[in-house]
């Protein structure tokens, strides 16, 4: 579940050398994996292997020479010369007994497939020149393409693209997943994912101590929240969801039932007067609760006994909103703040920070989709290719107090001590009315149940994600909830849980 970066990366392999493997054995390796691949992704035909002047160019001609011991017609073309190539990849180009075409985009012909090993995931600059051209004219070859370790254009760091990149059918890393491998534009370009063993141990890892994972089960499991035989509703904590005006309750309603069904023990509605029969015609296990001003919210959330709360979804950009944040955060409320609770403070971000950092409890979510971050963070809306989505919200952590949801098809969540992870589950059907809605009642039900809010917003994003998956296409906000039974067997089925 690591997410390394390529510096990460490289540290692994020096690791490993020097503790007694070589580096040239692990490229053997990389490269006989890559050539699994390319027999298993196209059975028969020629391959052309597209190879760069550096290591990753070096795996590349491992496999073509493991090809053509395999009895497949392999041609090469090398980007630069070959008495250039240095260390392991000059190893490589030893093992390669065939020659190296010269580097002509025009020349690349009607292979069965192509193998992208041009640049690999260190990419940081922009790609121009030959080595353009030949991206150019390999997406637009229409040849299917199996890219060694990142597709090529690819910074492995932010996934962003560096000028032009390929666009594979299928890619084959080393050892852990990078950040590029998982964030967008990166994760389109990478087709279908590999992760091969070439010999390095896992040991490593606890040398190197990422601090990015894929938001995934294994990741949170251990703090997921399991009801006790002995146990009842008032131990599974008591959440509070700020409702808006008349006009604007079904948010909150949404929030609501994504509490309850993530499992708080109690959800109650905190709702204008005005708006007090509409949502009674529609709660029923929900309760509700005539709250008008901030300082009745104040002492509803001093009784500790409600130990979560939502603000935000349709609750108003406005004063109220404002003076109800902060009570929460005044009372230490676990508190997940969304959609109008977080425009509301776009003119003064630091009034919500410093209410925040001075929280007597540090469970806060911040839960920004890419249009409302910018209003509390915003010198980090430019698109600088070198600053990633995951960088900025590790930034948006530290300088607010709080963990940080940035949503999106790869949503990062991050936690002040710099932890973070990436999620790659979410279909794209959820892009729907209400659904982030959903998403801020869930994580509150596991505020609720006392999970720490990394985790919390984790296993909230990964539910939402596998929910939507489960609902399929033709989603609306309304389905993610009812299907959280099926989301929640699949997690007890993991834990040998019986139900």
């Amino acid at each position: 579940m690591e997410l390394l970066t390529p510096a990460e990366m490289d540290r692994a392999d020096l690791l490993t050398i020097s503790h007694g493997s070589s580096g040239f054995a692990l490229m053997l390796t990389a490269g006989r994996h890559v050539a699994r691949a390319a027999i298993e992704l196209i059975e028969v035909g020629p391959i052309l292997v597209v190879a760069g002047p550096g290591n990753n160019g070096g795996d590349g001609l491992i496999a073509a020479t493991e090809l053509v011991a395999l009895g497949r017609s392999v041609t090469v073309m090398l980007l630069g010369e070959r008495d250039a190539l240095k260390g392991d990849a000059a190893l490589a180009a030893r093992e390669w007994k065939g020659p190296l075409l010269p580097f002509l985009p025009q020349s690349i012909g009607a292979p069965s497939l192509i193998i992208d090993a041009l640049f690999g995931s260190g990419l940081n600059r922009l790609v121009k020149d030959d080595a353009l051209a030949m991206i150019e004219a390999t997406n637009a070859s229409g040849i299917p393409v199996l890219s060694v370790d990142l597709p090529s254009g690819i910074n492995g760091a932010t996934g962003a693209v560096m000028g032009a990149a390929i666009r594979a059918r299928e890619t084959v890393t080393f050892f852990r997943r990078k950040p590029g491998h998982m964030l967008l534009p990166g994760r389109l370009h990478c087709g279908r994912l590999q992760v091969v063993d070439i010999g390095i141990d896992a040991s490593v890892l606890d040398e190197i101590r990422p601090m990015a994972f894929v938001n995934d089960p294994d990741l949170w499991l251990g703090s997921f929240p399991v009801p006790r035989v002995d146990g009842h509703k008032y131990g599974r904590g008591h959440a509070v969801v700020i409702s808006g005006k008349l006009s604007q309750t079904g948010a909150a309603r949404l929030a609501a039932r994504g509490a309850l069904r993530a499992g708080a023990g109690l959800v109650t509605v905190a709702s204008p007067g005005d708006a007090l029969a509409v949502h009674a015609s529609a709660l029923t296990a929900i309760m509700l609760r005539q709250i008008d001003t901030p300082e009745q919210f104040a002492e509803l959330v001093a009784d500790r006994r409600f130990n979560a709360c939502v603000i935000g979804p349709g609750a108003g950009v406005d004063d109220r909103t404002r003076s109800l944040v902060l009570a929460a955060l005044a009372a230490g409320t676990g508190t997940v703040l969304d959609a109008d609770a977080l425009t509301s403070f776009a003119g003064g971000p630091e009034e919500l920070f410093e209410a925040i950092k001075s929280d007597s409890n540090p469970e806060v979510i911040l839960t920004p989709h890419e249009g409302e971050f910018p209003r509390l963070f915003s010198d980090m809306s430019n698109k600088n290719p070198l600053r990633s989505k995951l960088e900025k919200v590790r930034i948006a952590a530290q300088r607010s107090g709080a963990v940080v949801l940035l949503k999106g098809p790869d949503t990062v969540v991050a936690s002040p001590d710099g932890r973070a992870a990436i999620a790659a589950n979410a279909p794209p059907w959820l892009a729907t009315a209400g659904a982030g809605d959903v998403l801020s009642g869930i994580i509150a039900g596991m505020l609720a149940q006392r999970v720490p809010a990394f985790e919390a917003a984790c296993i909230g994003v990964w539910i939402h994600g596998e929910a939507a998956c489960e609902a399929g296409p033709g989603l609306i906000a309304e389905d993610l909830s009812e299907v959280l039974p099926a989301i929640f067997r699949r997690l007890y089925d993991d834990l040998g849980i019986e139900y």
